[in-house]
């Protein structure tokens, strides 16, 4: 898609992602992989094509997990993950170079760990706290670090310890988040497991890949249903963080779409859109709301958001009190129980209560708005839990925010045009990415339309270098339990800045 952009690109580009879309795209989890390559005694071909898989995706440093940009706690449980599967199983020349070479960066990383995990603005990934530990003891056991004691890594393995013994009693289903990472009960905290109950229909353990290895491997070996599970989602050896994750990537492909207004599109777009909407509306539980895969149990906040505002955009009727279901005396929550709220969820439920018909007064409007000032950094950005880039959701928070509170936004404006790249991209940290520059253009375009302040130069400059940088692959900037990349998700936001672009100067799409 170089040179200008015209109707028939984006109209084609569209068309063919929403015929692809589904089940999920997601770029490959080196945490997860050395999990499926610990199943030798169980499925040798399926574990020697996860090891092919690590030792082919090794960092020139010796590490594992994101490239680019470096994320501390991504690097740690790649790495760790990756080298016990590889020490333990690993038996060609190749390995033991492969070993040989992350042994020196796993004494980088762990000599660094405090300065480093502190480093991260957003924090943790998923299940970091508790997962951690259980890699480092055995990493010990093995010799291929040495002792962490009072260093960083070895008092989590202390405050896991504690938190186990707070979860005694308690019994670990699918109906809780919790089992998404039930590797964490590692070999001394089963008896919080409730076996009967944690896996989905499918065979997976929370549709997680390395939850259901371990599930394989040590909670109910070679278990039939767990291997099929994994056999049908690894490509070449490699598996995602997450599978399938089909509300995900439909709600925001098309949450990304609604930004062009339903109203505008082509009527061929629109057909191939009724299906997915057809299926996000069927999955939704009164009273509960949606979680991230049609396949996994509990529902969040942040899946229930943008699937209310996509679907109410495209003029469907959900029940809005189910959005209400999450919330709290302060904000509102992505899952029960989560350590600290999520900035993005507050802003897609803000979003979906606004288009959904509350005025700026409803209480409900106030609370968010007034989570969302006392979270805001030096009153012109955010950083959440979901996404390494400010750049997510300080653009999704205008979009959201525009017209409830325009003055809470001057100062995110301002951010994102001061910090635009000479060439007119965006990136937060060493290179520009088409992703955080599309979710600028699609901020500072909606402001633009809505308030008409914002300079036609920039997204010019923006545009253009978008344009020429459009296709993949985009980086990791999605945290889960490591950096991942859902690539629909990322190409959908892409096609939607530019289509924005287009509609502004009076094209249809």
């Amino acid at each position: 898609m170089k040179g200008g952009i015209t109707s028939m690109d984006i109209k084609a580009e569209l068309i063919s992602l929403l015929s692809n879309i589904g089940t999920g795209k997601m770029s490959g989890s080196a945490y997860d992989t050395a999990w499926i390559a610990q199943l030798g005694e169980i499925d040798r071909e399926l574990s020697n094509q996860a090891l092919d898989c690590l030792v082919e995706d090794q960092l020139p440093d010796g590490s594992w997990g994101a490239e680019k940009p470096f994320y501390y706690h991504d690097r740690v449980v790649n790495t760790l993950a990756t080298m016990l599967a590889l020490t333990r199983h690993g038996r060609r020349a190749l390995d033991k170079r492969a070993i040989s070479a992350g042994i020196k960066a796993l004494e980088q990383i762990t000599s660094t760990a405090t300065r480093g995990l502190k480093a991260d603005h957003n924090g943790a990934t998923v299940g970091f706290e508790m997962i951690v530990p259980t890699l480092v003891e055995e990493a010990e056991q093995l010799g291929i670090i040495s002792q962490q004691s009072d260093r960083i890594l070895g008092r989590l393995g202390r405050s896991r310890i504690k938190k186990i013994e707070m979860l005694k009693g308690s019994r670990i289903s699918r109906n809780l988040t919790f089992a998404f990472s039930s590797e964490m009960a590692g070999l001394d905290g089963q008896n919080i497991l409730d076996v009967a109950n944690l896996q989905e229909n499918n065979g997976s353990v929370g549709n997680s890949p390395s939850a259901t290895a371990y599930f394989a491997l040590h909670v109910k070996p070679a278990d039939q249903k767990a291997m099929s599970y994994l056999r049908s989602i690894s490509t070449d050896g490699g598996v995602p963080f997450a599978a399938p994750f089909d509300i995900f990537e439909r709600a925001w492909v098309l949450w990304n779409l609604s930004l062009l207004e339903p109203e505008k599109l082509d009527d061929e777009i629109l057909a191939c859109c009724k299906p997915h909407l057809d299926f996000l509306e069927s999955s939704w539980k009164r009273g509960s709301g949606v979680g991230f895969s049609a396949s996994y149990t509990p529902c969040d906040g942040d899946d229930s958001g943008v699937t209310f505002d996509t679907l109410v955009q495209f003029g469907r009727n959900l029940d809005i009190e189910t959005l209400l279901c999450f919330e709290e005396k302060n904000h509102f929550l992505c899952y029960p129980l989560e350590a600290n709220a999520s900035i993005s969820t507050n802003i897609h439920i803000l979003g979906a209560l606004k288009n959904g018909g509350f005025e700026r007064n409803n209480p409900s409007i106030q609370k968010v708005l007034k989570f969302l000032r006392m979270s805001q950094i030096s009153g012109k950005y955010w950083f959440d839990k979901w996404h390494v880039s400010p750049y997510y959701p300080t653009s999704h928070a205008i979009i959201a925010c525009q017209g409830l509170d325009n003055e809470m936004c001057s100062g995110p404006i301002s951010y994102i045009l001061e910090t635009q790249n000479e060439d007119g991209s965006w990136g937060y940290s060493d290179v520009p990415t088409a992703e955080e520059t599309a979710y600028c253009l699609q901020a500072l375009i909606y402001w633009k339309t809505h308030n008409g302040q914002v300079s036609q130069n920039q997204i010019k400059n923006g545009i253009n270098w978008l344009n020429e940088h459009a296709v993949d692959p985009y980086l990791p900037l999605w945290i889960g339990k490591g950096l991942y990349c859902p690539q629909y998700i990322v190409r959908s936001a892409i096609l939607s800045a530019l289509g924005m672009a287009l509609q502004e100067i009076g094209g249809k799409v």
